[in-house]
Formats: structure tokens, C-alpha cells, sequence
């Protein structure tokens, strides 16, 4: 899928999705204590690459973090920026995040690259390690599964990927690796999480 496709799917479905999706209250409290943990560790601007309708966004603003949410899709820009006004959003994508190097000093990918291919991950990645500063951190949710593959999503193809593998490419982009985690909710797919800190050279 290209990443004018992936617009128009979510853009089509973005009203019903942030109804269904888009508030915390659809989050676990598992996931929500690891964002929160994780945050808690960081110093200066973050990035909420992905960030869909914005939730995520103002879960961090709560906490008192400099957050600013960034998606693809001008529909959920949009409601995001109506539903959180106090939170920064804007237009943009995980490959290319617009900001100077070593500039943030976090970024959370919460399931943002689930649509993108194994190249497209990693080119993300590096990224990220472009804009974060040294000891930066990086939180990243996503499908889990025994083999990197695609599956139908309800919006469009997405991936899954083996903890190990995707861990491979964060190392491979410049970060240590801090933790990771899986779990299987009754009811949905497979998840994983992996944290990390950019590596200091």
C-alpha cells in the first residue's frame, strides 16, 4: 500500500474510527501504564507520530508533556485538532518528520507503522534516531505475530511482526533496546510493544 492509499482509507473511515477508537477509554490499562511509565523518563519535546484522532496526544498533554501529534490524514488532523485543542497537531508522516536533528526528546509510534512495509519500517526508524536527541526515548505498539506478514485489516493491508525481527531493525537504526512485550486480549489480535533509547554515540 502506498501512503496516498493508506490516506484514503483511514480518511474515508476517519468519523468511525475516532467514535470507536480515538478515546482512551478503548485502551487498555496495561498499554496506557506503559506509555505513562515510559514518559516519565523523558526530557524535552515529543513527537506523537501517527497520532490518528489524537488521544494518545492529549493523554501525554495531561501529563504534562510537551507533545505534539502528527498524522497523515488531514481527516484526522481535523478532529484532532477540534476534540484536543490544546494539543499542537499537524500534517505529517513517520519517514519524514520535519523537525531538526536531536531535537525531541521523545517519540511514540503506537501502532503508526503497522501499514508500512519492512523497508518503509526501518526507514522510519532511522528517522526517528535522526530527530531524537542522544538517550532519547521511543515507544512503539504494533501487531505481533511468528512471522513478519501481511494480514487484512479492517481499514487496509497491515503487518505483523516477531518481537526479535522488528527489534533487529530499532537496534539497526541506533537505539538500544529497553524492553519488550506481548499479549494476546481475548478478542483481538496479538500485541507487542518495544521501548527504546537512542543510542548515545
Amino acid at each position: 500500500m502506498t501512503l496516498a492509499e493508506v490516506q484514503r482509507a483511514y480518511g474515508a473511515r476517519a468519523a468511525e474510527y475516532a467514535e470507536h477508537l480515538g478515546l482512551m477509554e478503548a485502551v487498555t490499562e496495561t498499554d496506557r501504564e506503559l506509555v505513562r511509565s515510559w514518559a516519565k523518563t523523558l526530557t524535552g519535546p515529543v513527537l506523537d507520530v501517527g497520532c490518528g484522532p489524537g488521544h494518545w496526544s492529549a493523554y501525554l498533554h495531561a501529563l504534562g508533556v510537551d507533545v505534539t501529534g502528527i498524522d497523515p490524514t488531514p481527516e484526522f488532523i481535523m478532529h484532532a485538532r477540534s476534540a484536543h485543542p490544546p494539543v499542537v497537531f499537524s500534517e505529517g508522516r513517520a519517514e519524514h518528520l520535519d523537525v531538526p536533528e536531536e531535537s525531541l526528546g521523545g517519540v511514540l509510534a503506537w501502532y503508526s507503522l503497522i501499514h508500512a512495509q519492512a523497508a518503509e519500517v526501518a526507514a522510519a526508524l532511522v528517522e526517528f534516531a535522526r530527530a531524537l536527541r542522544p538517550g532519547g526515548g521511543l515507544v512503539i505498539g504494533f501487531f505481533e505475530g511468528p512471522v513478519f506478514e501481511p494480514f487484512d485489516h479492517a481499514i487496509t493491508t497491515a503487518y505483523r511482526w516477531p518481537v526479535d525481527a522488528l527489534s533487529i531493525l530499532v537496534r539497526e537504526a541506533g537505539f538500544t533496546v529497553t524492553e519488550t512485550h506481548t499479549r494476546t486480549d481475548p478478542g483481538v489480535r496479538p500485541h507487542g510493544a518495544i521501548t527504546a533509547i537512542r543510542t548515545v554515540p
